[in-house]
């Protein structure tokens, strides 16, 4: 049968859709490194020289900071099985769906969830915070998505995060389309839990997530009555082997680190502030060449590093999506849930927020809505752009 099943190669795309993004020749290399053992010196060394970077990255001291097995959703998942229990109240924000995934993973650990609802594209309101926090005085963590990758909003976090605290809970967020793109300072926002994935603005294959906990993160832990419902996600024994005691849990993903580890490395020399004010430009182009092109913004904050856009009336989306695809070797994506069928999402992350990906989606963009008929003048979108640039 083996002689009849073609090799593994995959077409070479141009990843601007919610994730993957396109992954540099650096850190494929680093994937392609000799496997070696999981308690072997020298990859102990690469995990802890990769712990130390998320910790920049992410902005933050804590002590509890690892690379999970996993992509963000698992991330999301050992967040919240270790800070809740059966019975204990938990506040989940949801304007879109990461914000409805957490609190499906909070309703399966068997706590009692109120949320906070926002409309699709909208930010959650403080007010809205204070007054569910009042409701709901018991409450002991209160989860929130600081970029909601299925609308592209851009969540605020630091008047929420004051909220949060002021009522005696602990601050979880979502940072998967955020951590290496977009501004995110854990310990100064006081951030007692955040996850992310390594294939957004990190520029990573998906496979890992990093994940970090506040020492108030821990004691919570620390004074659990239950076991933590996941085994493979129990921080109480991963603690163990991300220590230097070094006990085995389960074998880690060992190239997938090497890769993250090269990740790292290529954020940090760019420097975490450049890396913003790189996606910052490359945004605010796109946006004038979209906004040219008569697609308004779908959310009200919109991120830097998700663009969510209305389809004109008229145009099929799918069609325009696929000859993308097709055509240009563009990769973009669909809307979801209320959108679907009604908006495109256009990733710029990490290594492929890039002026020449903002230029060529555009005119791309431009010659498949002009063969659906739109009403459109010719080489106003790269103007546009260009004028930003």
């Amino acid at each position: 049968m083996a002689a009849n099943v073609l090799p593994v190669t995959p077409p070479q795309r141009i990843l601007l859709g919610p994730g993957p993004s396109d992954v540099p020749p650096r850190i494929l290399s680093a994937l392609a490194s000799p496997t070696i053992g999981h308690l072997d010196p020298q990859y102990l060394r690469i995990m802890d020289e990769a712990r130390a970077m998320i910790r920049e990255v992410f902005s933050t001291s804590n002590e509890m900071t690892m690379a999970t097995s996993g992509t963000g959703s698992a991330g999301m998942e050992m967040c919240v099985v270790n800070l809740i229990e059966p019975g204990d109240e938990m506040i989940v924000c949801v304007n879109g769906v990461f914000g409805s995934r957490m609190r499906d993973v909070a309703q399966r650990c068997g706590a009692t969830v109120h949320s906070i609802e926002a409309d699709w594209g909208r930010i959650v309101e403080p007010s809205a915070v204070a007054a569910a926090l009042a409701d709901h005085p018991n409450t002991k963590v209160l989860g929130i998505v600081h970029a909601e990758t299925s609308t592209g909003a851009h969540q605020p976090l630091v008047e929420i995060s004051q909220l949060v605290h002021d009522a005696g809970a602990l601050f979880l967020v979502d940072a998967v389309t955020s951590m290496g793109g977009v501004e995110l300072l854990v310990d100064a926002w006081r951030i007692d839990a955040v996850y992310s994935g390594t294939q957004k603005c990190l520029s990573c294959p998906p496979g890992l997530s990093p994940v970090s906990f506040s020492p108030a993160a821990l004691e919570r832990m620390d004074g659990r009555k239950t076991k933590v419902q996941s085994w493979y996600l129990d921080v109480s024994m991963l603690r163990a082997y991300w220590s230097e005691e070094r006990v085995y849990h389960h074998t880690a993903p060992i190239n997938m680190t090497y890769a993250l580890h090269e990740a790292l490395r290529i954020v940090l020399e760019e420097g975490l502030e450049a890396r913003i004010v790189r996606h910052t430009v490359n945004h605010e182009a796109l946006r004038a060449g979209l906004e040219a092109m008569g697609l308004s913004y779908i959310p009200e904050r919109s991120l830097t590093t998700l663009n969510a856009v209305h389809v004109p009336d008229g145009v099929d989306e799918m069609a325009v999506r696929k000859r993308l695809l097709n055509e240009f070797g563009i990769e973009i994506g669909a809307g979801l849930g209320p959108f679907k069928g009604k908006a495109w999402r256009i990733g710029l992350m990490g290594h492929s927020s890039t002026k020449r990906n903002v230029l060529l989606v555009l005119a791309a963009l431009e010659s498949l809505l002009l063969d659906q008929g739109a009403d459109l003048k010719p080489g106003e979108a790269l103007r546009a752009a260009s004028g930003v640039y």
